[in-house]
């Protein structure tokens, strides 16, 4: 038997790997790690469960993350950005899909009848803050040359930066993102009174005999700016369960959104900006999505494969960042409080109150404007409620990605519950577990939170189930089986 000299392997990760995989209990610790589907960053958690049967006090089943070659239970992370977690972030797409297809075409507790009510894919831009590099078209779809002349490839890092950045309106751009989820309430608002106009009616009675549903994705521009898409759709006073009366059209609906997104604005004031009024663009797209069985573009699936494309992105796809910059030990201030009410300056950061100095930031100039924009007016008295400072990672943008109203579809929590079921009924086929009684019985449990992420070795395992996984994918994509 030959022995492996661990300390003459070169690679940590490698030297850990072979470590964990001589231990004799490496067969469980594949186990979760497979069970996992490739996330890149688990969360680890330590504890116990027990099921314990309420009318003897039978314990049925029990569970400790002591019995756990590392003492700990892996759980994945769930996050929905591509950039942190792409295993996670295709869950989060698969679970939006599915959420705004329901609400198209029915499914998930939504009747097929919403198929036959009106409902159109609307986006929303933001206003000019100044020119910016782009690839302008003429009427044909034909390329023209950029304002400063010159051609540029999709690929271009000039696409979306301003042309005159000495000029460029930073604080407005700034200001529009942190108050994007505002603007949208405030739209759907002159949204149902447009529609209560054009009917004939009252707000009160309108409300009466209609329902405004609608599901959104936030998405970046090159510039730096979000944008919503949104499936809007019209209901009876119930929701989905019901249509709307037969004058409630979808080229009514049209044409209440095109009156109300102008009238949505935010007046903000400020000694350092002035006075603002913000708005959204002029660019406005509003298009009926086809019915069921046609052979149009803008089809039910079409839609939601869109929408759920965006639902994983954040701000780094327009080059930003996908961390808070903001100092977690002095949560910002740059400084923490003595007992006695004294300020001590934070050696985390230096007194910056920032994770990592800005000037530092791998990012283009344009972005680190934005940045430096979001932190300097963070700090003023009169934008304190906006946080800017905290999510200047996100250009000031501090809403949802993903939202929807009430009674739109299902909620991605009751995807995640039916999932979580049928894992379990699952793993009780499998095992052979009896299927106990829900009224009966009661899970008893305590869980800590222990950490974040695995060993060196274990991230190769990991990225291993993940490559496979995708491997497998793509062939089943390209008609494999």
């Amino acid at each position: 038997m030959v022995t492996l000299d661990l300390r003459r392997v070169a690679s940590p990760a490698v030297r850990d790997l072979l470590h964990l995989v001589n231990q004799p209990d490496f067969a469980r610790a594949q186990q979760q790690i497979e069970r996992l589907g490739g996330c890149t960053e688990p969360v680890r958690l330590t504890g116990h469960t027990a099921t314990v049967d309420t009318t003897t006090g039978e314990v049925l089943r029990s569970y400790t993350s002591s019995d756990e070659p590392t003492g700990s239970l892996l759980t994945t992370c769930g996050n929905r950005r591509a950039s942190r977690c792409p295993a996670c972030s295709r869950l989060y797409a698969a679970d939006t899909y599915h959420l705004i297809r329901a609400g198209l075409s029915g499914g998930k507790t939504v009747p097929d009848t919403v198929r036959t009510h009106p409902r159109v894919f609307a986006t929303l831009t933001a206003p000019s803050f100044g020119p910016v590099h782009n690839r302008p078209t003429t009427p044909a779809g034909d390329t023209r040359p950029c304002r400063c002349r010159k051609l540029h490839d999709t690929t271009d890092p000039l696409l979306g930066t301003p042309l005159n950045p000495a000029t460029y309106d930073y604080a407005g751009a700034v200001l529009f993102n942190a108050h994007a989820g505002a603007l949208w309430a405030r739209f759907t608002t002159y949204l149902r009174r447009e529609l209560a106009a054009r009917l004939g009616m009252t707000q009160k009675a309108a409300r009466a005999v209609l329902r405004v549903s609608f599901a959104k994705v936030a998405e970046y521009q090159k510039r730096g700016l979000v944008h919503f898409h949104a499936v809007i759709r019209l209901d009876g006073p119930d929701g989905s369960t019901q249509p709307p009366r037969p004058y409630a059209t979808a080229t009514v609906l049209t044409d209440a959104i095109r009156a109300a997104a102008p009238r949505a604005r935010i007046s903000v004031a400020s000694d350092a900006v002035g006075e603002r009024e913000l708005a959204w663009g002029e660019q406005l797209d509003v298009r009926q999505i086809a019915a069921f069985g046609t052979d149009a573009e803008l089809t039910d699936q079409a839609v939601a494969a869109y929408v759920a494309k965006y639902a994983t992105k954040s701000a780094d796809a327009s080059g930003t960042l996908d961390r808070s910059l903001f100092c977690r030990p002095c949560q910002g201030r740059g400084a923490t409080l003595l007992p006695h009410g004294t300020p001590l300056p934070c050696a985390a950061c230096d007194g910056t109150g920032q994770a990592r100095p800005l000037p530092r930031l791998a990012v283009a100039r344009h972005v680190r404007q934005m940045i430096r924009t979001c932190w300097e007016l963070g700090k003023r008295p009169e934008f304190a409620d906006l946080k800017l400072w905290k999510w200047a990672h996100m250009l000031g943008f501090r809403g949802h990605f993903s939202t929807k109203s009430r009674r739109y579809s299902t909620t991605l929590g009751a995807l995640r519950d039916a999932r979580r079921t049928w894992r379990a009924e699952q793993t009780r086929a499998q095992t052979g577990q009896p299927d106990h009684d829900p009224t009966t019985t009661l899970v008893i449990g305590h869980w800590a939170y222990l950490g974040s992420g695995y060993s060196p070795g274990a991230a190769l395992l990991a990225a291993n189930v993940w490559h496979r996984k995708e491997l497998e994918r793509q062939f089943a994509a390209e008609g494999g089986y």
